[in-house]
Order: C-alpha cells, then structure tokens, then sequence
C-alpha cells in the first residue's frame, strides 16, 4: 500500500519517497485515514513504529486544506508532548513533512528563552508543538492564542499522566474551542489513558496494532545480578565485550550519572550525559554528538526515555532500574525501532524481585538471567517468578577498538584483557 492510497496529497506524498518512506507502517495505515476524515482518535502502538507520520500527515493536509491561499493569524494545530527532547524532534518532523506546502512550525518548550519563541510565535504558526509548562507560560504571557485550535493531539500520553501533566492539561484543553479534532497516541491503554480520553475526545476512533505488545518482538531482554559496588565495572565488561556501536545507558539520578559518564571517559569510551540540571544548549549538544557517532554511549535519567529517535541503537543498558515497571517500556523502547533487532541488559539485585515480576507481566518475552563469571552476587530469592533461561556469558566476542580501559578491573580472578568495542 502506498501513501497516496491513504488519502494524502501528491504534495505531501512526493517528499516522503526522498525522505525514505516506502510504505505506511500498520499506525500510519490505520490512523492517517481516520484522522482524515475529522474524527476524534484514541491510538496505540509500540514506541518506534512511525506515530509522529501517523498523527503528523493528516493534521498538515486538513490544517492547510482550510488556508484557503491564506495565513491564518492564529495557529490551528497543537501537539502536546511531555519532554523537551521530544518537542525538538516532533518540529522537526512537522517542519520537514510540510516545507513543500510553505507550513510553519515552531516549538514551545523550556530551558531555552522566550524570546525566540514569542518572535516565532509573532511571525506565524500553522502549527505549535509544545510541552505543557512552557505553554502555559506563555499563555499567561498572552504571546500565544489557541483560540483557532482544530486539531490537538497529545503525544506519549502516558507519559504525560506520569509525570505529573494532567492538571496543566486540563487548563490547557479548557482553553481550546470544543469543536476541536483530538487525537491522542500512546505506547499503553493504562486505565488512566482511557479515562483521559473519555475526559478530552469525542466518540473517538480506536487503532490498536501493538498485537497486546508494549515493546516490540525484536528486542531481547537480558538480566545481570550484580552487588552494587561492581556495578561500574560491570558496566564497563558489557559495554567493552558487546559487539554495539553505541549504547545508551539509564541512571536513577543525576549525580549517579555524572558519575557513570566520569568512570567511562576514564575507560577509554567516548560518553556523554544528559539530564534534568544539564542546560537545553548542553542536552541538545551531547544527543547531536551521540546520534552523529561522536560519541558512543549517551547516560541518562530517564528524562531521555522518551523523545530520543537514533537509528539503529543496538543496545539500551539499565544501569540502575527504573523505579516503576512502565518506565522500563519507555526506556526499552528506544531500540529496536522500526523492525530492527535491539537488546536490553539490566542489572539486579535480589530486592529487585518485585519490581521485576512487575516488568515480566507488560512483556511477552522473558527476561532472561545471564550469570557473568567474577560479577555473580549473592541471591536470596528467585530474581522473577515467571519462567527463565539462565546462561553463562560468553567472554568470546567481536572487538574493533584499540584502547584499553583504564577504569576499575572487574574479578575475574585475573585482569582483563579484552579490548573496548568503543573506540575513539
């Protein structure tokens, strides 16, 4: 099936080829007509599976549609998304899918000053993408009006009830017309997400093409007991025996990141770390440097747990887990992305059993124990009750790097002499 099938102009289909889309993904060929239509939409699908097209396309042909050879004065579009990293890369995609029909984007989000986007905003936009709190700055600002609003879609709503945005969200739609189109996209349909869909949407259409997965098939999903002081140099081991070119790894906190990032440089891997005390300049920086290949292992809170679309990320590292089994969905979720195949390693500890039962339940496939000889820490409880498959890590990997890491030696009863895959 092709694009123009779907019901989108040839002005919005020709770019696509040259951006490399050859055909809808299941989303996009479910969603795109039913937003196209006008109604209200409620839809889920697994994180890398083309939503931002599936929402985004539609919204671009109907809001021009209504130009009629005119700018409107207002904007008519709104994209709602819960983190600054995802705004970027949502402007991006909008600016890049409208450019042949002369549409304006423009981004609202904090960390970075107002005035850029109030002159933005001045100039005209068709359509903004923001997060909650920056918005409503500048609603109480009055540097935007959302009184032309037709179309909203709140992206990653999960995420957005997660953390914490459902009263902005309520202030924000109480100002929109109620004739509106709403669509909302989510990786979950949580009890939570339905009722804020039964609170914002209209009889809304209903796409599902997760199959009841949350993460896709491709990724594997490894565990490694390990006592918390040879977590470091555990990480090291994987980071330095895994065949990936790039890897990005999830810390509890900030500092712990620092720290992380600081024991890596000294191994000898390029690093960088982003998180919530980074300035906007800083965070956007080391993710172009990371998705450049400038460097080849990102940290992070889990403040980049959604927003973050490299291609080809082979492995995502769960350094510390998250504190809630949904938040490893959307850590997870940033490999494996568009059919690829993706890994998942954690590392565990026996008070991690509850939490890991919690994650097993959301996934079909099993979490799989990988017992590392010199790392093994004492288990005092099954790690998961659900079946598992343990096995012994092989030490006989690929290498294509040339310096040693010079960081803690992990006990292996003798020093390790492998070689890091990443290589300056």
């Amino acid at each position: 099936m092709s694009f123009s099938k779907l019901g989108l102009s040839p002005s919005l289909c020709l770019p696509l080829a040259r951006l490399g889309y050859e055909r809808p993904t299941p989303i996009q060929a479910q969603a795109i007509p039913a937003v196209l239509t006008g109604t209200d939409l409620l839809a889920r699908a697994q994180t890398g599976t083309g939503k931002t097209a599936a929402f985004g396309l539609p919204m671009i042909q109907r809001i021009v549609a209504k130009r009629d050879g005119r700018r409107p004065p207002f904007p008519h579009g709104l994209v709602l998304v819960p983190t600054r990293e995802l705004a970027v890369q949502v402007h991006q995609s909008l600016a890049t899918y409208g450019a042949p029909l002369q549409l304006r984007v423009t981004a609202l989000f904090g960390g970075v000053g107002l005035g850029p986007q109030i002159h933005s905003l001045r100039h005209g936009a068709d359509i903004v993408v923001a997060t909650p709190g920056r918005l409503i700055d500048h609603m109480q600002r009055r540097t935007v009006d959302l009184c032309s609003i037709d179309i909203l879609t709140l992206d990653e709503a999960d995420r957005m009830l997660d953390m914490g945005f459902l009263p902005a969200l309520r202030r924000i739609v109480a100002s929109l017309p109620r004739t509106r189109q709403t669509l909302l996209f989510s990786a979950t349909l949580a009890e939570a997400v339905v009722a804020l869909a039964a609170e914002f949407t209209r009889d809304p259409a209903r796409v599902d093409v997760s199959d009841g997965q949350v993460i896709a098939s491709t990724v594997t999903h490894h565990l490694h007991t390990v006592a918390v002081d040879q977590k470091r140099a555990m990480l090291t081991h994987v980071l330095t025996q895994d065949a990936a070119t790039q890897a990005l790894v999830f810390c509890k906190t900030k500092r712990g990141s620092d720290r992380v990032g600081e024991h890596l440089e000294h191994a000898g891997i390029r690093t960088a770390v982003i998180h919530g005390n980074k300035s906007q300049g800083a965070r956007t920086r080391a993710l172009a440097d990371f998705k450049a290949g400038r460097v080849n292992v990102l940290v992070a809170t889990d403040i980049a747990a959604r927003g973050l679309d490299i291609v080809r990320l082979p492995l995502v590292v769960n350094y510390d887990l998250p504190l809630v089994a949904e938040d490893y969905i959307h850590r997870i979720g940033r490999t494996g992305r568009a059919g690829r195949t993706g890994r998942a390693v954690s590392f565990v500890s026996p008070s991690d059993s509850s939490l890991l039962r919690d994650i097993q339940r959301l996934l079909r496939a099993p979490l799989e124990r990988i017992a590392v000889p010199g790392f093994e820490a004492p288990t005092a409880e099954p790690l998961i009750t659900t079946p598992e498959r343990t096995r012994v890590h092989s030490r006989d990997t690929r290498f294509v790097g040339s310096r040693r890491p010079t960081g803690r030696k992990p006990r292996h009863g003798r020093a390790q002499t492998t070689r890091p895959v990443f290589s300056h």
